[in-house]
């Protein structure tokens, strides 16, 4: 296959890029994570569930809460150590329900959701990949108090990056769901679907998790036939993309159609069907005649149709 896009040549996409360094040789040293925790050139992501701490600016706000600020806020729920960014320290923590009630109170911030964050650019990329990293990971510590080996209460350790359980000695490591998002080609012809949950006009690739034994190309061809009925033959990789809802990396790729008739799997879709190419073009450009759109440039979703919409993609 001919890709439509070459890797140096992909555009940035929401939730990724962090410029962090993990430094992961530090989070065995509790000592030293104590000592960047009192550092005042740390900074601290304030996470409560779903919704992100932002302090309002004129244009971009700032996500970011230097130690004093985020110890005002009480005993966290948990402390995540990130890694390091130009030398200095960077946290996210999980707010607790106190914490939480104490900046609803502040003038100047507001808790917001990660996802209306990226849909209204409301902070710099380089913190939204840094969120992704962040939220996923308080979102886990939230789902895994409990020892899923045998129930006991599991301890925080490692800088956050792993949970103990004290009674059978099983260690808990965080996890990634692999997701495929896809799109199937047939010449100047693209398989687009739309689930009942997106607002009305907007269509997008299909997409589905990987499930255990399958191969990203595997489950690409799975998904497109299970949910539209379109058998795929050829694979071919695009980019990938963090997506922190809640914690699932996302593989952008080409399929090459071996069929045309839909049947759509009405529980995973509400409609199925082939667009032109010029067609996705007027939907990138907000110009579509039926008011149909695509979603927004902070989702790999938009890459994947903008490239084929450009340069259309050809299988060898």
């Amino acid at each position: 296959m001919t890709s439509p896009v070459e890797p140096d040549t992909r555009p940035p996409l929401g939730f990724a890029g962090s410029r962090i360094e993990r430094s992961a040789e530090l989070r065995a040293d509790a000592a030293a994570l104590a000592k960047l925790e009192r550092d005042p050139r740390s900074r601290f992501y304030l996470i409560a569930g779903e919704q992100v701490a932002l302090k309002q600016a004129a244009s971009r706000h700032d996500p970011l809460f230097d130690g004093i600020e985020a110890r005002d806020l009480g005993n966290p729920a948990e402390v995540v150590f990130m890694g390091l960014l130009d030398g200095a320290a960077r946290f996210a923590v999980a707010l607790a329900p106190p914490g939480m009630e104490t900046l609803r109170k502040r003038s100047g911030i507001e808790l917001i959701d990660l996802r209306s964050i990226a849909v209204r650019g409301l902070i710099d990329n380089d913190h939204l990949a840094a969120l992704a990293e962040g939220k996923a990971l308080i979102n886990w510590h939230a789902r895994h108090r409990f020892c899923a080996n045998c129930g006991a209460k599991t301890r925080e350790v490692e800088g956050g990056w792993r949970r103990d359980c004290r009674s059978c000695e099983v260690q808990h490591f965080p996890r990634t769901d692999p997701v495929v998002i896809m799109l199937a080609v047939a010449g100047e012809r693209c398989l687009l679907g739309r689930p009942a949950r997106f607002q009305a006009g907007m269509w997008s690739c299909l997409s589905g998790f990987v499930e255990p034994g399958e191969t990203v190309e595997d489950a690409v061809r799975r998904e497109t036939r299970e949910e539209a009925g379109i058998a795929c033959g050829k694979v071919a990789y695009f980019a990938s993309q963090p997506w922190p809802f809640p914690m699932s990396l996302m593989f952008g790729c080409y399929a090459q159609a071996q069929s045309q008739e839909i049947t759509i799997d009405r529980t995973e879709l509400e409609d199925a069907r082939w667009f032109a190419r010029d067609e996705v073009a007027l939907m990138l450009a907000g110009r579509h005649p039926q008011g149909l759109t695509t979603p927004l440039p902070f989702a790999i979703a938009h890459h994947i149709l903008r490239a084929f919409a450009e340069k259309g993609v050809e299988f060898d």
